[in-house]
């Protein structure tokens, strides 16, 4: 009598469906992280060939509508108060710190708004910059 030995089995995990997982799952933190938006205000930005991305630790956010609405750090001021805010917002910051103001200008708006605000800040004696959108058509 010929005794048969049996076929010693080894423990496999399938795999398969986990590729599937993964890729659901990117798929919805894509989708996801595109519906998150970083301003609530929105606005034009003109477009400049020498745009940089800036990244400062201070700063003031300066926004002006193309409907003359100016909020400062996403507060509604109006253009007669925004000399007393930034001044009452400066005079908080410690005496180190660098603090430039971010303007975010309509690119609807007549030149002497934005020039006009940017004369606040140079009686303030505080840096501003103008945000600009990178121009995509090439040269």
């Amino acid at each position: 009598m010929k005794i048969e030995r049996r076929k010693l089995r080894t423990a496999e995990v399938y795999t398969a469906s986990l590729n599937d997982i993964m890729f659901f799952l990117l798929l919805f933190f894509l989708i996801v992280s595109t519906m998150v938006t970083p301003a609530t205000i929105r606005v034009l930005l003109p477009k400049s060939k020498t745009s940089e991305d800036v990244v400062v630790k201070k700063q003031i956010s300066l926004t002006i509508t193309a409907d003359h609405r100016y909020y400062i750090d996403k507060k509604e001021v109006t253009y007669e108060t925004i000399e007393q805010q930034l001044a009452s917002i400066l005079s908080k910051k410690a005496k180190r710190e660098e603090v430039i103001v971010l303007l975010h200008a309509d690119k609807t708006l007549n030149l002497q708004d934005v020039v006009s605000v940017i004369d606040i800040g140079n009686k303030l004696r505080v840096k501003m910059v103008l945000f600009t959108q990178k121009d995509k058509s090439k040269v």
